[in-house]
């Protein structure tokens, strides 16, 4: 019989047993504590300094002032989370999870907001 079925013991013993994958996306996906998942930016916190540009091993990050963009190449960033350490005002973060994979998404663009500009003050005129 183990010529006429070779697979008869692991077919029996698969039909009986409890699934090994998980009902995904039925079920959230549980990452493990250690992994690293991606960085994250709160773009109005930014100031543009670019010392996380400057501290990026792999240099996927690119700080621009003048135009007031922040840009992250996906495919490039290893995720080692030095942009993260070395942010004065604490505005990265490495964020659980991973992001859906697409061609589409290899450079994240942020653009810092423009901030209303506040009317001139001027002074009353005391008669």
């Amino acid at each position: 019989m183990s010529k006429f079925m070779p697979f008869a013991g692991t077919m029996l013993k698969n039909l009986f047993s409890k699934p090994v994958t998980t009902a995904y996306p039925g079920q959230p996906a549980v990452y493990p504590e250690r992994s690293r998942g991606h960085v994250d930016i709160d773009i109005a916190q930014c100031i543009m300094c670019g010392l996380c540009s400057r501290n990026c091993p792999p240099r996927a990050i690119t700080v621009d002032r003048a135009g007031g963009t922040w840009t992250i190449n996906r495919f490039d960033c290893v995720q080692c989370g030095y942009c993260a350490q070395v942010c004065p005002k604490k505005c990265l973060t490495i964020a659980p999870g991973y992001q859906t994979p697409g061609a589409e998404k290899k450079e994240a663009v942020y653009q810092k907001p423009t901030e209303p500009e506040k009317p001139a003050e001027t002074k009353k005129e005391e008669s």
